[in-house]
């Protein structure tokens, strides 16, 4: 019955030494590791994401609220990998438990993260050539970096605008432009719409612009990167807006996470991300499947 097991075994090794690797990165790169709880009182509301309940709480969707709370509290340069859970989010690239790497870098923006990006695919393949399913992905030369803006010129009929008031937007993305990114060396997609900015702070001088990108390799999205918003009163409107999209009897949250919020005037100049760790190691282990690289998907429990 557990033949599945053994044939995962080598992509279980790999995926822990990819693991290993990874903590190597950012301990070499003086980031301090931290754990903070994964059953909380609420996640940040998005529309599009669902938590599962955990009793009158909450597990996390992300620790980014947590560790956006130690940035305020002092700590500078930190890292975590930690399971997350999304209700309702399952296919060959999507599991409602996974595991995520965040790491958060105070006095700085988010161009710092596109080079964090670069530098740690290079650490972990030294070769500095990914072959996945067939495509050879560069990663010797810098990052394509592709605006949103571009992105919606060259692969759709519209624009990022047009495309959101006609909720198209992430249909558009999906499937006329993932697909088409990082297909040659890794994509960096930025510069996104200010009502997508979600955590992310407008770029200065063009406050139509999120300082927000998303990391593609071979079409898969791999992680979603912010200058972090600081200011408390725009944050709560964001929150309290998305609050409204969310339907009152889908059975999740009605509360603000208040002690983000209090705490957040106290936090620097930041900027975060999330990279899904599943996804990387399918990428670095060729495998098809995300439930190729996890020792349990929830049908084998």
């Amino acid at each position: 019955m557990a033949h599945f097991l053994t044939e995962k075994q080598d992509k279980l090794m790999q995926r822990a030494r990819i693991i290993q690797r990874i903590r190597a990165f950012f301990i070499e790169s003086g980031f301090l590791e931290v754990e903070t709880p994964q059953r909380i009182p609420a996640n940040a509301p998005e529309t599009h994401i669902r938590p599962l309940a955990s009793g009158d709480w909450q597990l996390q969707t992300s620790p980014e609220l947590a560790m956006k709370r130690l940035l305020a509290a002092g700590y500078n340069n930190i890292f975590q990998i930690s399971h997350c859970w999304r209700d309702a989010e399952r296919g060959r690239k999507h599991l409602p438990e996974f595991t995520m790497l965040e790491w958060y870098r105070s006095h700085c923006d988010y161009t710092q993260l596109m080079s964090d990006c670069e530098n740690l695919l290079r650490f972990l393949l030294p070769e500095t050539e990914l072959n996945y399913q067939g495509q050879r992905i560069n990663l010797d030369q810098p990052f394509e970096r592709l605006s949103v803006a571009e992105a919606f010129h060259r692969y759709t009929d519209t624009d990022p605008l047009s495309a959101i008031r006609e909720d198209r937007f992430d249909e558009l993305i999906a499937f006329s432009i993932e697909p088409r990114l990082g297909l040659t060396r890794p994509t960096l997609l930025y510069e996104y719409p200010a009502e997508l900015a979600s955590l992310a702070r407008c770029k200065p001088g063009q406050p139509e612009l999120a300082e927000r990108f998303e990391l593609y390799i071979a079409g898969l999205e791999l992680a979603n990167a912010f200058s972090e918003l600081t200011d408390p009163k725009e944050q709560r409107l964001r929150f309290s807006m998305e609050m409204l999209k969310i339907p009152a009897n889908n059975g999740r949250q009605t509360n603000l996470p208040e002690p983000f919020l209090s705490d957040l005037h106290r936090m620097p100049q930041a900027a975060g991300i999330a990279l899904g760790v599943d996804r990387l190691v399918m990428l670095l282990t060729n495998s098809h499947s995300i439930d190729q690289v996890v020792a349990f998907t929830p049908e084998e429990l």
